[in-house]
């Protein structure tokens, strides 16, 4: 039986058939969003600053911390008296109890107020503000570290894009040379120093360049789809960013990893939150073990009633002194302190484990930025030889010396040094944002002593 017609409206007919509404379902509003401009090129931090402000996380979060600074105030309003008011209208015909005569019917009225307040309940109420306290920190820090993770998000993004973008020009600048290699191929055919080999060889690396610089094109729309979903703008709005005008600087970080793995468990807010989260579950297991334990609370009620008929209208009062003492709740009371301890234990585990993976995060990340370093050392000095060896086979082939695998295989190598470049730089970049974001700061190298 479905008095209602729930399963009519909300389930379909059976499990292998498609639910259809038979109302209108509601309808999902476009965001706010700011809008772009589309002709000045943004730089990381104005793009970090749009993110803050435009990223809906981040609003997520603040309200998190709202409703929890809210609760709060909910646990301390024990703290003082509860005040209600009634304004009661009856209307009723009783039996004599003396001489089993109806009385006539009686209209009462009138406004009366009560007010209770619990004076004593062996720190119950005490320890439930100590844990919403605790909650509301948590929360605060959490909002801090939403900040921090779309501030990361940001840069990750960033750094994609902008080596994309140059991986982009590193293909155009490959599709240029095997176009020259081409033409050069199919001079030295007119002339009879090449065979038609030759010129299918380079036609087929012509075509390989093309195809390359297609990818890196659509790779660089996605990118910038990422990047703006980062920010919190359409994913189709027209981001303009600054590219890279020439090689990034890169600076060494001085600081020792031990200093750094100090400064994570100190900086980083989840960790600290998770501490908070910790003690608010060991002030609720407290506090529930206290709920089986007497309280004591005052009781007062006024009030003034009004007779419809000729009587006097009169007013009562009445205080009290009570004492409540659970004697059985069907052991209600037992299993919700196994289960508040046994949440305490599990928010405690929780961050232990948060602690160690912090110590994995900064491990990680510091050595992947030395190794970033170092790649980058080797790879500016691969891309200068292939540089060299490249435009010297190709003077020699158009000077009628050398062979056409020897300038194609140079050329292969330049370009494939000139995209091992973009991508060190690109890791090393990469692995700064993480070392950063694993520490909690905003940058490492703004804190430490560094060299160009």
């Amino acid at each position: 039986m479905d008095p209602y017609s729930t399963e009519e409206r909300f389930v379909s007919p059976a499990p292998h058939l498609k639910w259809e509404p038979s109302f209108a379902l509601p309808e999902v509003k476009e965001p706010q969003r700011a809008r772009v401009p589309a002709t000045t090129p943004l730089s990381l931090p104005e793009l970090t600053e749009m993110a803050l402000r435009n990223n809906p996380k981040t609003r997520q979060a603040w309200f998190a911390a709202r409703a929890a600074a809210a609760g709060v105030g909910i646990e301390q309003a024990d703290d003082l008296p509860t005040i209600t008011g009634f304004y009661g209208i009856s209307r009723a015909q009783t039996i004599s109890g003396t001489s089993g005569d109806e009385v006539a019917w009686q209209t009462r009225f009138g406004p009366s107020i009560s007010l209770s307040y619990v004076l004593y309940d062996f720190g119950q109420s005490e320890f439930q503000s100590e844990a919403a306290e605790y909650r509301a920190l948590a929360t605060s820090l959490v909002q801090n570290r939403v900040l921090q993770d779309v501030v990361f998000q940001v840069e990750q993004s960033y750094y994609v894009v902008v080596g994309i973008d140059a991986l982009v020009r590193v293909n155009e600048l490959s599709l240029k040379n095997t176009q020259t290699t081409h033409d050069a191929a199919q001079r030295r055919r007119e002339s009879g120093l090449a065979t038609a080999a030759d010129v299918y060889r380079t036609e087929t690396q012509v075509a390989q360049a093309q195809l390359n610089l297609t990818r890196s094109r659509g790779e660089l729309e996605k990118a910038r789809g990422q990047l703006a979903i980062a920010i919190g703008l359409p994913v189709n709005g027209n981001l303009n960013v600054q590219r890279l005008s020439g090689l990034p600087q890169i600076s060494e970080i001085t600081a020792s990893l031990n200093n750094l793995l100090e400064r994570a468990k100190a900086n980083r807010p989840d960790l600290v939150a998770a501490e908070a989260q910790a003690r608010s579950a060991r002030a609720t297991a407290k506090a529930t073990s206290r709920s089986g334990l007497p309280s004591i609370e005052v009781a007062a009620v006024g009030g003034h009633t009004i007779f419809g008929d000729n009587r006097t209208s009169a007013s009562n009062y009445g205080v009290g002194l009570n004492v409540r003492i659970p004697i059985f709740t069907g052991f209600r009371d037992t299993y919700r302190i196994r289960q508040a301890e046994a949440q305490a234990e599990q928010a405690e585990a929780a961050r232990d484990a948060l602690y160690q993976q912090t110590e994995l995060d900064v491990w990680q990340s510091y050595y992947d930025l030395q190794t970033a370093s170092g790649a980058i050392t080797s790879t500016n000095s691969q891309v200068k030889s292939a540089e060299q060896t490249s435009q010297a086979t190709l003077a020699r082939y158009q000077g009628g010396f050398g062979s056409i695998l020897d300038l194609t295989t140079a050329q292969l190598d330049e370009s494939n040094a000139r995209v091992q470049q973009i991508q060190s730089y690109l890791n090393w970049f990469t692995a700064l944002a993480r070392l950063n974001f694993s520490i909690g700061v905003s940058n490492i190298l703004t804190a430490t002593s560094t060299k160009k």
